[in-house]
């Protein structure tokens, strides 16, 4: 039996393909530096307690000889805690203190030890430290403990991470 080819007219509209828009999307989500593919993310904020996670991430990126990616979450603040409504709504809040962490950062003698990017994100903290941890298939996220009255009404942040991510967490007290 023979098979029938049908032609497609030439005033057709060709239907978007969205497994193609899905690649693209993903082709530009991953278009990462590979120097610092399987590195280790570090969450920083300039608190004593990230400080002593940037030490603990520095080691660690020497001993596995590859690339160190800290991560600064600007603040978002939830219109809840003063509206008291749901759902949850997200104030974005003017953060200039990731541009003077990034110049302490690059005067920072102990990070001439490793290569380090600084990546500045803005959201839920837990949630952008697994996505850049995803994004650059990291091999570990390495974050400071929580200490005072926000960890204690919000949760701490290494907790909600060390429940949610896809990769080990250390936690630095």
């Amino acid at each position: 039996m023979a098979g029938h080819e049908f032609h497609e007219p030439a005033d057709r509209k060709q239907v978007a393909d969205p497994l193609a828009d899905l690649e693209a999307a993903e082709e530009t989500r991953h278009s990462c530096d590979p120097a610092f593919q399987h590195g280790v993310v570090v969450g920083f904020d300039g608190s004593m307690s990230s400080e002593r996670a940037l030490a603990y991430a520095i080691g660690m990126a020497r001993r596995f000889g590859s690339g160190l990616i800290i991560v600064h979450v600007a603040n978002r603040l939830p219109t809840t805690v003063w509206a008291g409504c749901e759902p949850p709504v997200f104030v974005d809040v003017p953060d200039h203190r990731t541009e003077v962490l990034g110049l302490e950062l690059a005067c920072a003698d102990h990070l001439t030890e490793v290569p380090w990017i600084l990546v500045e994100r803005g959201g839920d903290i837990c949630h952008e430290l697994e996505e850049v941890g995803r994004e650059y298939e990291a091999d570990a996220i390495v974050v400071g403990s929580t200490h005072g009255l926000v960890g204690r009404i919000f949760g701490s942040v290494a907790g909600r991470l060390a429940r949610r991510a896809q990769r080990p967490v250390i936690v630095i007290p």
